[in-house]
């Protein structure tokens, strides 16, 4: 099949760029709302495409795909993260799946450290009294926060990126730590100067500062639960930008209002709705999913997405295709 006669069916509004590119290769239907498809509208897409462009909001279940169309044989996600499809269903069912990796891996660190800095250093708490005209002076003993120089930080997952994490952490004098599923080369330690914990338990118990960038899956579901996260110091901050599940959220609430935390910096969530009590926290930095919300990383991931459709249509496998059991 040529491009121009492969329909393609895109889930979300993607930049201007991408969304013109699109259409110049393919017979592209896209998306006039910014709103997320509901859940009737992505029946009638997956029975009427080629290929489909989702994103993280689309739930790409076995029920949805039970009712594609015989045309469907490839879901070009727009984004890395790919725990919303089921792999495993629609390869049974001849569908392709491919994803946009390595494009957001210096955005996302970057957010790990804008957490890191506004939790440590309560940059919200000053912004809302600035913004409130609260401000009654400066005073020696206000918001105070805490240096990260000298700090351990224990990165959980050391991908691409927990390492970009690792390199940025080291300049602002941080102590790397790190617990990985393999543990890295020799020569990649020494260049990160990290040290590798074979025990999650006792290298959380010894940090200051945990990052969680691990991918979810069965074996990492509520991997930093209520028993972990007591393991923590009380002087400990914790931050995700990876995803929410990773974390027992109810837990995490319950110890930073009991003060068995000192803070938290999150960019993902366990649920759609976030706890209300999380948010009533001011020890705690809650962003909308803005790791990766860069004009640059979003293009780039958009020129993945056209990359792996029009490798697919020319008869070849797509380059960043998703293969079971290697996630």
């Amino acid at each position: 099949m040529s491009s121009d006669q492969l329909s393609v069916g895109v889930t979300r509004r993607l930049p201007d760029a991408v969304e013109a590119r699109l259409s110049e290769l393919f017979d592209v239907k896209l998306r006039d709302s910014d709103e997320p498809m509901a859940r009737a509208e992505l029946v009638e897409a997956v029975k009427t495409v080629d290929v489909l462009v989702p994103t993280v909001t689309d739930r790409i279940d076995a029920a949805l795909l039970a009712q594609a169309g015989p045309r469907l044989k490839l879901l070009a996600n727009f984004g890395a993260g790919i725990d919303h499809i089921d792999v495993d269903t629609a390869r049974q069912r001849g569908m392709l799946v491919s994803n946009t990796p390595g494009v957001l891996t210096d955005d996302t660190a970057d957010m790990v450290m804008a957490l890191m800095l506004s939790v440590t250093r309560r940059i919200p708490e000053g912004l809302a009294v600035m913004q409130s005209g609260d401000l009654t002076g400066w005073a020696p003993n206000a918001f105070l926060g805490g240096r990260l120089g000298g700090r351990r930080l224990g990165i959980l997952g050391m991908g691409r990126i927990g390492q970009a994490v690792a390199r940025r952490a080291a300049a602002f004098g941080l102590q790397v730590h790190y617990h990985n599923r393999k543990r890295l080369r020799a020569e990649i330690e020494q260049e990160l100067g990290a040290t590798y914990w074979e025990s999650l338990d006792q290298m959380v118990a010894r940090m200051d500062v945990i990052s969680i960038n691990c991918p979810h899956t069965p074996s990492t579901f509520h991997l930093m639960n209520a028993r972990r996260l007591k393991l923590m110091k009380p002087t400990g901050v914790i931050i995700n930008t990876s995803r929410g599940e990773v974390i027992d959220e109810n837990a995490l609430t319950r110890m930073l209002r009991a003060g068995e935390l000192a803070g938290a910096g999150l960019d993902v969530y366990e649920h759609t709705d976030i706890n209300p009590r999380l948010r009533q926290l001011s020890n705690v930095v809650l962003l909308p999913h803005m790791g990766s919300a860069t004009i640059e990383g979003r293009i780039e991931m958009g020129e993945k997405v056209l990359i792996n459709i029009k490798t697919f249509a020319d008869g070849h496998r797509p380059p960043d295709q998703v293969v079971p059991g290697m996630l």
